[in-house]
């Protein structure tokens, strides 16, 4: 093995903690500044206790020491794997999130691989037919879409196919009222299409139209303008040149979505009150719940490094050229 590759997992190492390191102070900073009264919330607006009640919780929550204070304390948990207390759901940060990442998580991948293979397959089908019906058609689809808020597109598919026609549930991941040993992967299923749909087809504009004018550049190249002299057919091309010169800047944008599909979920989730990090990011935030705040902003940024990383270990699959110094293992 290359001695370079050592080095670039270290590099990849250092980069990963000192973008953690910065999301924490930043994610820190922006949340302890916020408007939003972390006591007030957790007591409530109506409350009757004393202001030596209200003080003696302040205490418990470390929420009367200064910021610099609070942010050691926080970094010295941390180091032991201690995230803190939600103050939101009165348990620890580890469970919530542990508990509603793993919603999350199938919601995104999935909707991350259908947007992909959909949007990529589109972009291909609508460059082929550059200027037709389907191509516009195609091209207004994106647009629109890619103008459309994940929130107000959310509530069109939510009153259309749950409350007009009636072929899927308002919200929750699992039906209502169900023991736990009665509910089946079909209801999980058929709690998950609505809130997947919503984030597949809100994640497929851009590749659709990236891939489409990749696309119809390669076409108007010369190596292909002489496939074509050759007699090579559309099926040819499309497997001798087009998939291979397409693919790997469709994969390099597709990764780089990561970030944006966390924020579309985070929508889309509270839309259909489907129980994920979005949900608890959304009422996290409402309830300025510091701790679990910063700890889905930390996950995050680390599922988004580990995509990107994902990224460019294929990148040395789909063209060996661009492996690190070199390195072909």
């Amino acid at each position: 093995m290359h001695t370079a590759r050592p080095k670039y997992i270290a590099s990849i190492a250092g980069r990963m903690l000192l973008l953690l390191f910065l999301v924490s102070i930043l994610s820190f900073t922006l949340i302890v500044k916020a408007p939003i009264d972390p006591l007030l919330s957790y007591v409530g607006a109506e409350s009757t206790l004393s202001e030596e009640a209200k003080a003696e919780i302040a205490r418990h929550w470390g929420l009367d020491a200064p910021l610099p204070a609070r942010y050691a304390t926080w970094v010295k948990n941390l180091l032991h794997g201690d995230l803190g207390m939600s103050v939101t759901y009165k348990r620890p940060v580890r469970s919530v999130i542990g508990e509603r990442f793993s919603y999350s998580v199938v919601l995104m991948l999935l909707a991350w691989v259908f947007s992909g293979l959909l949007g990529y397959a589109a972009g291909i089908f609508a460059g082929f037919r550059r200027g037709g019906l389907a191509d516009r058609g195609i091209k207004l689809f994106c647009l629109v879409l890619q103008s459309a808020p994940t929130f107000w597109l959310g509530l069109l598919i939510l009153s259309f196919f749950s409350v007009k026609l009636g072929l899927f549930p308002f919200g929750m991941a699992v039906p209502a009222g169900k023991l736990v040993s009665e509910i089946t992967l079909g209801d999980r299923i058929h709690h998950l299409i609505l809130p997947l749909f919503t984030l597949t087809i809100v994640s497929i504009g851009k590749i659709t139209l990236f891939t489409r004018q990749k696309l119809i550049e390669i076409m108007n190249s010369d190596y292909i303008l002489f496939a074509r002299a050759r007699g090579e057919s559309d099926r040819q091309l499309v497997f001798r040149h087009i998939l291979r010169n397409t693919a790997l800047p469709a994969v390099t944008l597709q990764f780089s979505s990561f970030s944006e599909l966390f924020g579309g979920m985070a929508l889309a989730e509270t839309v259909f009150s489907y129980p994920g990090v979005g949900t608890a990011t959304t009422a996290a935030a409402l309830n300025g719940d510091a701790p679990l705040l910063l700890g889905i902003a930390l996950i995050s940024a680390l599922f988004v490094f580990s995509g990107n990383l994902i990224a460019n270990i294929l990148y040395g699959v789909v063209d060996p050229r661009l492996r690190e110094g070199g390195d072909y293992v």
